[in-house]
């Protein structure tokens, strides 16, 4: 069970809107912000469970906000999500300990890389 608020950050009003909608039918609370300025303006909230963010935005990119939350010592789990998958996004975003997925997604897909960024595995018994 997911407890805590999802943030999104996405500059598309559609984008942003289906995914808060999206988190809503799975259950769960969400804040949506429409860039990184607008989320660091407000300061990140203790009762967070995952970020999901775009790539590209307008001013900071999600993975320069990445950055800025890590260097600042929030270390939440983070998805980055995007429609100009370039491969070393992809490895930078890896190497950071984010989550990354290509749009457009299935809302399934989404809701699962959550899930597995908050709820860490369980470890399997070994015989």
């Amino acid at each position: 069970m997911i407890v805590g608020k999802i943030l999104v950050i996405e500059d598309d009003d559609g984008m942003r809107t289906s995914i808060k909608r999206l988190l809503g039918a799975a259950g769960l609370t969400s804040a949506e912000y429409a860039s990184a300025e607008e989320l660091l303006a407000g300061g990140v909230a203790e009762d967070v469970a995952c970020v999901v963010c775009d790539v590209k935005l307008p001013g900071k990119s999600g993975l320069e906000l990445l950055a800025e939350l890590r260097a600042r010592g929030v270390e939440l789990p983070f998805i980055l999500i995007t429609a100009y998958d370039l491969p070393r996004v992809g490895e930078e975003a890896r190497m950071r300990g984010a989550a990354y997925l290509t749009k457009p997604f299935v809302g399934t897909e989404l809701l699962d890389a959550i899930s597995a960024a908050v709820e860490p595995a369980t470890p399997t018994s070994r015989r």
